[in-house]
């Protein structure tokens, strides 16, 4: 997806909660440690939920916050994550996985701190 303004940029996040989501779920019927199991499917429902968040979030947005071109403000640098999601987090262990996904968070959240380091405030 190509992320060209504010809107994008939440509703990508929004599609990363969402495939993650889909992806720890898919493991956690494939994971062979039962903690890592019972992990898995904890965060699958919290992913389920930060995507509705993100998806809330947008939708209640200011429209001209949302148009607003933000490619200008990105180092584009690609959020690592297991993206095409072929079992890896089946194959991990309950250190491994949570480790994996506090690395994600913090990616988006480096992402959005970085930007807000970037606004202009206008003073009124």
């Amino acid at each position: 997806m190509e992320v060209r303004t504010f809107g994008d940029l939440i509703d990508w996040t929004r599609q990363l909660h969402e495939h993650l989501a889909r992806c720890l779920s898919h493991c956690a019927d494939h994971n062979e440690e039962e903690r890592a199991k019972m992990l898995l499917n904890y965060l699958a429902a919290h992913e389920h939920e930060m995507e509705y968040v993100v998806g809330e979030l947008k939708s209640r947005a200011d429209p001209k916050a949302l148009n607003t071109y933000v490619y200008d403000y990105l180092e584009h640098r690609p959020i690592r994550t297991h993206r095409t999601c072929d079992a890896p987090y089946a194959a991990l262990g309950f250190n491994e996985i949570y480790r994996e996904i506090f690395d994600f968070h913090d990616q988006v959240t480096d992402l959005y701190r970085n930007l807000v380091g970037k606004a202009e405030i206008r003073v009124a």
